[in-house]
Parts: structure tokens; C-alpha cells; sequence
């Protein structure tokens, strides 16, 4: 025999007996939603009833009145068939069950549902930029009673900034996501707790019914609080699958930065959740909010962009040190040589060796190549991406117009410069000599520009004489 139970959240209390499951919302006000009417109640759970329908249909079977001893409605009341607690997402994960196969069915079943949920011109505005922003600052503004106890207040002064940073620089992205169509009427809490793994595929329950706003989003926005769920119960590599997998299903292409900002934006509502229960008196909560926020600071540094500038004379490796920096930054690599030979219509292996500031390393030629390099910087960061430019950056100049790029697009900037003995140097630019190579630069070339480099204070210094490791 099922035994009865009850579970209680911030808004309701659930009551499981037998098969059956019995769900009351409570008469609260929590700022973002206002129960406090029977009205209200009412119109949630058929609101309920209805939108949960599309992803979990045999479940929700329909509202219930409660009477007084007058015979009048008091009361309503979500029936829903109980679903079995060992196979929760989360259960199975606290069992050390293997989920791959159930969070691929998952995937497949969110992709879907995104793909045929209701569209609009409205849902495109609150979902994206201004609502994005608005979604933000309601939440933000919602913690500040919190700050100090349990939260901290330098986390949240970090994550108010980087959230400002990163929404004031990504318009040109935000912008072609609502003309790609990925904003819809999504579930808005998918969570571990509420989708169940069962024999005949995955029931996904209890989607935020009480707000429109809250609900319509970014499809990826959706599916990132399931990542971001799954990274808090302890495995952020099946958070990392799961978007994989998703983004497989859904036909899209995977934006690491906007990855990460959402899955920020969901921690910091589920740490507004649990500074709520908190408040409640339910113990353990305030440690569940301070973890859920420090998250969401990491994954806002992480999705911040990067205008890395490697610079240096040629044969200090400052190549070699760039492209590493994109690989573990997960950055675009734009190099100076390739870009300044893709102009002149030359092969990138094809030699157009020249004299100092001649040929196609005229001065006027070098100008356009640093210009083209910031054109596309400024595209890519605009979409989310970190770029990382690989030049000499001798002229201070136009270190200024990459730092203006870096400002305008609201990028982390960051300066190196890389050093190696003449020596060295020298000796990599003869070795490299031999064959096809990306750069022209000759040893005398390099001592010209060595003399004619403008200082840079404002780098940091990476010293290469050794192999990079």
C-alpha cells in the first residue's frame, strides 16, 4: 500500500495518498505572486491544470472545490495521479542511478515541446532583451532584504555588475535570437524534483503558472534551469550533456556565453526561493541560497567575453600563446597575418615577403588589417563570443581602438605582451623560415619593430624564451 505523504513548497502544499495527489496553494503574497484571494487560487489551478496538460497530459486530471459546512466554495484544489517518488530525476540521481538514457529522452521531449509551444510578437519582447533585463532586476530587487543574511552582499554587488555588463553588450545577439524564433511559451521551472523518468518516456510537471512573463522565454533559457538544477544535486557534466543533447534535438548551435548567463539567471531564482523558505523557518535554506548564488557568479564570469589582445615582435611565440588562450577560453582566434593576406587575395601559406612597411605590410595596408580585426572582434563579442586577436599591437593607437571595441561591446579587456631573448627569437623566426608559414617576418624585420614598438604599460608580460608546456 503507497503510503500518504505531504511536501510543501514556498506557494503550496501537496498531499500524496494513495494514487492520487492533492495539491492546495497557499494564501501567500511573495512579491512575484499573490495568492492571497480565493480568486486567485482558483484561477491558478486551472491555469495550472491546463498548461501543465501539455507536457505531462494523464497527470493533471482537474481541479476539485472544497466547501464550507454552508455548502459554499472556499477552496480549490489540483488532482493530479501520483507519480512514483523513486523515479523523480533527482531520487534517481541521490540513487546513483545512470540518467544518461532518461535525460536523452528528456531532452528530446523539452526540444519538442519548444518547437510547437506558442509564439508571439509579445512573447519575443518579454523573453529577450527588455524582459530579460526586467526579469533581472525583479529578481535582483527581490534579494536585497536578504543581503547580509543569508546572502552576501559582495556577491550580490558582483553579480548586479557582471548582469549589467553582459545584457548592455549583447543586443546584436539578443536581437537575432528573437528574429531566429527561439522565444515561446516555455515551462519556466523546470526542475529535477518534478520530471519523472518512466517506463513509457519522461512526465515533466509543475511549470510556473502564475506569472505569463515568467514562462515566456528563451527556449535556451528554459532548458538551462534544468542544467543549472542538475549542477546544484552535484553533476554540472550532465548539466553540460543535457545542453548538448537538447541543442542536438532542438537543430541549434550551442552559445557557451548565453549557456552560461542563463543558467546564472536560474540559480539566482532558485536562491531567491530558498532565501524565501528561509524566511519561513525551514532549516538548511540559508546554506542552499548562498551556494545557489556564488554559482550564479561563476557561470556570470564565465559568460562574460573577452577581448584578449596577444601581441609582441615576431618569433617571441605569441602565435602559439594565442591560440592555446582561444582553446581553453573556448574563444575565436583572429590573426593579423591571415586577415592582412585574406585582403591582399593571397593564400595564408603563400609568401608576400617584404620590406619593412612595404608591399602588403605598408603602412596604410596595416591599418585596414588592424580595422577588419576590430570590425570582426566587435561582431563576435556582440554575439556572446571571447575573441582572441593575435598581432604585434606595436602601435599604441591601435591598442586604443581595441580597448574602445572592448568598452562599446561592455568585454573584459585583457593585455599581453609576449617576450623571448633576440636570441631566441631569431632562431624561431630562421627555423619557421623553411617552410609554409602564416608570417613574412624576417630577423631584420623583427629588430626594426622591436625598435619601433610603442610602449605598453598597460600589458601584462608572458615571457616564452622556454617551450610552452
Amino acid at each position: 500500500m503507497t503510503e500518504a505523504a505531504v511536501r510543501e513548497t514556498h506557494c503550496a502544499t501537496v498531499f500524496f495518498t494513495g494514487d492520487h495527489a492533492y495539491k492546495v496553494k497557499k494564501a501567500v503574497h511573495l512579491g512575484f505572486l499573490d495568492f492571497t484571494t480565493r480568486r486567485a487560487r482558483r484561477a491558478a489551478c486551472h491555469r495550472e491544470v491546463r498548461l501543465n496538460r501539455r507536457l505531462a497530459p494523464d497527470v493533471y486530471l482537474g481541479v476539485a472545490e472544497v466547501r464550507d459546512p454552508a455548502g459554499e466554495p472556499c477552496d480549490w484544489i489540483v488532482v493530479m495521479r501520483r507519480m512514483p517518488a523513486e523515479r523523480s530525476l533527482a531520487r534517481l540521481l541521490a540513487d546513483g542511478v545512470p540518467v544518461r538514457d532518461e535525460l536523452r529522452q528528456v531532452a528530446r521531449l523539452i526540444a519538442t515541446f519548444h518547437a510547437t509551444a506558442d509564439r508571439s510578437p509579445e512573447i519575443d519582447r518579454v523573453a529577450l532583451l527588455d524582459g530579460l533585463r526586467e526579469r533581472w532586476t525583479a529578481n535582483l530587487t527581490e534579494l536585497v532584504p536578504f543581503r547580509g543574511d543569508p546572502l552576501d552582499a559582495g556577491v550580490l554587488a558582483e553579480i548586479t555588475d557582471l548582469v549589467n555588463r553582459y545584457l548592455a553588450g549583447r543586443q546584436p545577439l539578443l536581437a537575432a535570437r528573437a528574429r531566429a524564433g527561439v522565444a515561446c511559451d516555455g515551462h519556466g521551472d523546470l526542475i529535477a524534483d518534478d520530471i519523472f523518468c518512466l517506463p513509457d518516456g519522461p512526465r515533466v510537471l509543475d511549470c510556473l503558472e502564475f506569472d505569463d512573463h515568467l514562462r515566456w522565454v528563451d527556449a535556451l533559457d528554459d532548458a538551462a534551469f534544468l542544467a543549472m538544477d542538475l549542477e546544484r544535486l552535484g553533476r554540472p557534466d550532465l548539466g553540460a550533456w543535457f545542453l548538448d543533447r537538447y541543442a542536438e534535438f532542438a537543430g541549434t548551435e550551442r552559445n557557451v556565453s548565453l549557456e552560461h548567463h542563463y543558467i546564472a539567471y536560474r540559480a539566482v531564482v532558485r536562491s531567491k526561493v530558498a532565501c524565501l523558505r528561509h524566511a519561513q523557518g525551514v532549516a538548511g535554506q540559508d546554506g542552499q541560497a548562498r551556494q545557489l548564488a556564488e554559482s550564479a557568479l561563476r557561470h556570470l564570469r564565465l559568460a562574460e567575453p573577452r577581448l584578449v589582445l596577444v601581441g609582441g615582435r615576431p618569433g617571441t611565440g605569441k602565435s602559439t600563446v594565442a591560440g592555446r588562450l582561444a582553446d581553453e577560453l573556448g574563444g575565436v582566434l583572429v590573426q593579423s597575418d591571415r586577415v592582412r593576406k585574406e585582403m591582399a587575395g593571397i593564400s595564408p601559406a603563400t609568401s608576400a615577403a617584404a620590406g619593412w612597411q612595404e608591399g602588403i605590410y605598408s603602412a596604410a595596408s596595416t591599418v585596414h588589417t588592424y580595422r577588419e580585426m576590430l570590425r570582426r572582434a566587435e561582431l563576435l563579442l556582440g554575439r556572446g563570443e571571447t575573441v582572441v586577436l593575435d598581432a604585434s599591437w606595436r602601435v599604441a593607437a591601435h591598442r586604443q581602438l581595441a580597448r574602445a571595441v572592448a568598452a562599446g561591446t561592455s568585454s573584459r579587456m585583457v593585455e599581453l605582451v609576449c617576450r623571448a631573448s633576440d636570441e631566441v627569437a631569431d632562431a624561431r623566426i630562421r627555423t619557421r623560415a623553411v617552410g609554409p608559414h602564416l608570417s613574412d617576418a624576417t630577423p631584420e624585420i623583427a629588430a626594426t619593430m622591436a625598435r619601433e614598438f610603442d610602449p605598453w604599460p598597460e600589458a601584462d608580460i608572458v615571457k616564452t624564451d622556454s617551450p610552452a608546456r
